[in-house]
Parts: structure tokens; C-alpha cells; sequence
């Protein structure tokens, strides 16, 4: 997607410029169900925030509250330093994006992209130049004719953000927009949304059951987890520093490795290290003939490029990634090593990162 007027796409930025979102302490029930536990996020101005976590977590619930779609029972919302906690949807001036685009079928896309502009009956004028604009920048304005029906799932998904764009709000809300895509075309849309996020700089945050989406486009990656937040940090922090064993199953493909004391045979013998899971990452893992991690293959997935090879050690599985032209086959004994910088620890009882063990446990597995 291309900017064809720079003067067209300042102004818009000017309207658009983003605010500030903040949940203090919000929580919401029904019935006995705790749908938003006590959660608390902070989203910058003109900034993008991924809300991340499986099917239940409370990502959908926790934007439909900032949307002013649920109520809260706990907690404050505010948009732009104000209190909105009170306020109905309407006067939060934010945009939304759902999942199902809601497009009308019997409706152009010119119509379906200024619909919200008819019903505040913003005069024809100013509806014709907001749709010139929008529909220069979402790459339609050949389209404008067409109906719904005559175009393609990343078409209708732009027409949907271009309903958004046109209203000219500072923060705007998606809830799963790109699930009804195949993998192609959501690999595009993530580019393009992103990218003019990043042009026009309202505030943004998305709703996403898919680790991929997240640490792709965000600038914040809030990780939730039975209503509450797991972790809350950049792409790269919480892909490096995982805060749980939650965290670091969640991000990454494949997962980290979460390994018990016993993989690593009698190597962990102090009650720090006994009381600890190790992770590794797959990609970490690298063959060694005196490494701490001695395993057999059980299982070999040929990806190309990469193998990823299903090992068992002390009684726990894990993966390693290696190089395709590995010639591994299920039966074979290997040993891993990696280095101490690849190595996290977490804590048995609570999953809870613990780097103040990071160091004792390292010099136990003589990691480099």
C-alpha cells in the first residue's frame, strides 16, 4: 500500500492523532465467571498494542470495555486523560473493527465506506473529499462502484477500514479482523495495517489469538492469561525475557522447551536447581558430545531449510530445531548443549521467572 498525496495523508494524521489509553485495576464478572481480572494496561499515544492469549482469556472482553461496549464492575477507563468508564460507546470517539466485516450487501463500497458519515449527516462536500482521500489511500478508488460481493476477502477487509479511517478518530479498535483470511492474505493485511497505523498515528489496539499478528505488528505485546495480564512488554522482550513458563510456551514457533530437573540426569543437584523448570528454545539447542541433555530421537519433521527433531531425555519432550540437511532418523542417540545466555529458569512451584538463579543453575549444567 502506497501514499499517493502527502498533503491529503498530513491532514488526516493531524485529525487522527492518537491518545492515550489507560485501564487501572478493571475487572468484569458474570455470574461466577471472571472474564477481566483486576487488569491494568497502558496504551501510548499514536502507538500499537497487541492484546494476546487463547480462546477465554479476556482479550475480546478487555476491548469491548474500552470500546464502551461491556460495562465495567471495577476499575477505571480512561481515553485522552479523560474518565470514560461511564460513557457509552459514542462518546469515546474511537472507530472498531470486528472480526465479520459487516459490510452492507447491498450497499456500494463508496456507500459502505461514508455510512457513519450519512448518519452524523456530515455534509456531501466534506463526505466526497473524506472519500477521495480514504479510498486513494486504501488503494479502491477504482472499487467505489463495485458491491461487496464483487470483491476479494482483503478487499472487503480495506473497505472495512476504511469505514474506521473516514471518521477521523484518534484510537481505533480491532477484534480479530484478520481470522476469516487464508495465510496469504492475512501475511498482507498485516502489512498494510501496520503500516498505515504507523503513517496516520492514532492509537491502536488489536485483539489477536495468533502469537505470528502479534510480534509482527506490535509495539506493545499485552499477553493475557484466565483474565489476566501474563506479561505486558515489547516484541522482543517478551520473546527473550519471558515472565512464566505461560509466556514463554505462548510466544514462539515451536514453543520453548519447559524441562524438569531431571532431563539433565544427575547435572542439577542443588535445591535452587531441583526446585526449578529450564527453558531452551529449539532453535538453542545445538549438538554437543559432552552437553548437559542427553536424549533420543522420537520423531523428525523435514521443513526444508530446517528439521525439527521430537526428542525424550530423563522421561520429558522436547523439540530441536536443526539444519535440514541434518540426516537424523527416529532411534538415534544425540546430546545438546547451548549456551547459559540461551538458558531460562523458571520456579516449579509458581512458573514465575527467576534470573536469580539463572547464574548457580548455568555453572550446574556447565553451560558456557
Amino acid at each position: 500500500m502506497t501514499l499517493v498525496d502527502g498533503h491529503d495523508t498530513a491532514a488526516l494524521r493531524a485529525d487522527m492523532s492518537g491518545q492515550t489509553i489507560r485501564l487501572s485495576d478493571v475487572s468484569k464478572s458474570w455470574g461466577d465467571t471472571r472474564a477481566v481480572d483486576g487488569v491494568s494496561i497502558e496504551v501510548p499515544a499514536g502507538t500499537f498494542t497487541v492484546l494476546l492469549g487463547p480462546s477465554g482469556c479476556g482479550k475480546s472482553t478487555t476491548l469491548r470495555i474500552i470500546a464502551g461496549l461491556e460495562s465495567v464492575d471495577d476499575g477505571r477507563v480512561e481515553i485522552g486523560g479523560r474518565d470514560v468508564s461511564d460513557l457509552p460507546a459514542a462518546k469515546r470517539d474511537l472507530s472498531m473493527v470486528f472480526q465479520s466485516y459487516a459490510l452492507f450487501p447491498h450497499l456500494s463500497v463508496a456507500d459502505n465506506i461514508a455510512f457513519g458519515l450519512q448518519v452524523r449527516r456530515v455534509g456531501r462536500a466534506e463526505q466526497d473529499e473524506r472519500l477521495r482521500e480514504v479510498a486513494a489511500l486504501l488503494e479502491l478508488t477504482d472499487k467505489l462502484n463495485r458491491k461487496p460481493a464483487e470483491l476479494s476477502g482483503g478487499q472487503q477487509q480495506r473497505v472495512a477500514l476504511g469505514r474506521a479511517i473516514i471518521s477521523r478518530r484518534p484510537v481505533c479498535l480491532m477484534d480479530e479482523p484478520l481470522s476469516n483470511l487464508d495465510a496469504r492474505l492475512r501475511h498482507d493485511m498485516r502489512t498494510e495495517i501496520r503500516a498505515l497505523q504507523r503513517q496516520l498515528g492514532f492509537t491502536m489496539v488489536y485483539v489477536t489469538h495468533d502469537q505470528v499478528e502479534a510480534i509482527t505488528m506490535a509495539d506493545q505485546v499485552v499477553l493475557m492469561n484466565s483474565g489476566r495480564i501474563e506479561q505486558a512488554a515489547d516484541p522482543r522482550t517478551i520473546y527473550a525475557e519471558p515472565a512464566s513458563t505461560f509466556a514463554a510456551r505462548f510466544i514462539g514457533t515451536p514453543p520453548m522447551n519447559i524441562l524438569a530437573a531431571g532431563a539433565f540426569g544427575d547435572r542439577l543437584k542443588s535445591p535452587d536447581a531441583l526446585s526449578s523448570l529450564i527453558g531452551v528454545r529449539p532453535e538453542a539447542l545445538t549438538f554437543q558430545p559432552d552437553g548437559p541433555l542427553k536424549a533420543q530421537v522420537t520423531g523428525v519433521e523435514f521443513l526444508g531449510a530446517d528439521m525439527l527433531l521430537d526428542c525424550v531425555a530423563g522421561g520429558e519432550n522436547f523439540i530441536a530445531r536443526t539444519a535440514g540437511t541434518s540426516a537424523l532418523s527416529v532411534g538415534t542417540a544425540v546430546t545438546f548443549g547451548f549456551d547459559a545466555a540461551d538458558l531460562h529458569v523458571f520456579d516449579l512451584a509458581t512458573g514465575l521467572r527467576r534470573d536469580d538463579r539463572h547464574a548457580a543453575v548455568a555453572a550446574e549444567l556447565g553451560s558456557p
